[in-house]
């Protein structure tokens, strides 16, 4: 059965399209039954052009990639989601969504990262390289996790030692 894993930012432009693309990266590569999606709670309509260049400099195909709204994510007709991982950055006091869910209560966990969106422009692509890299650690810990057999407080204890790393 697919694990689903949402990531969540405010805005789905730049750190959970990061994330969504990194996961289904390297799921794809290591043959891993587990599907990321990213949403925002308020989308900004568009991806970041940084983002996008960063993960394909990576060979990741970001064919279909669109910036949406979690409400997607919420319905009775939705994914069953195993993880809701936010990647808002708490320690420069942004505003992480919250989410509730429609079918199933999740295992939340925040992994926060700074936006790479703040950075001097001759920076920017720059700090979405490091953002990049950095999800991209936290995707392949992940990945190693006995997903299929871990409870989820078990899972939880797991996912917040990554954000720890």
């Amino acid at each position: 059965m697919t694990t689903n894993v949402l990531i969540l930012c405010t805005h789905n432009s730049a750190r959970s399209v990061l994330s969504e693309g990194m996961l289904n990266h390297w799921a794809k590569k290591l043959g891993k039954d587990v599907r990321g999606f990213s949403a925002g709670s308020t989308p900004s309509g568009r991806i970041n052009p940084f983002a996008l260049d960063a993960l394909r400099n990576a060979g990741v195909d970001v064919s279909g990639f669109r910036s949406k709204s979690w409400d997607e994510f919420t319905g009775s007709e939705s994914e069953p989601l195993r993880v809701v991982i936010t990647v808002c950055d708490s320690a420069a006091a942004e505003q992480c969504p919250v989410f509730f869910g429609g079918n199933g209560q999740p295992v939340k966990v925040h992994w926060g990262y700074p936006d790479p969106s703040n950075a001097p422009e001759a920076d920017k692509a720059n700090a979405f390289e490091l953002t990049r890299q950095a999800v991209g650690y936290r995707m392949l810990q992940l990945l190693q996790l006995p997903l299929e057999t871990l409870n989820d407080a078990d899972l939880k204890k797991a996912l917040v030692e990554i954000s720890l790393s």
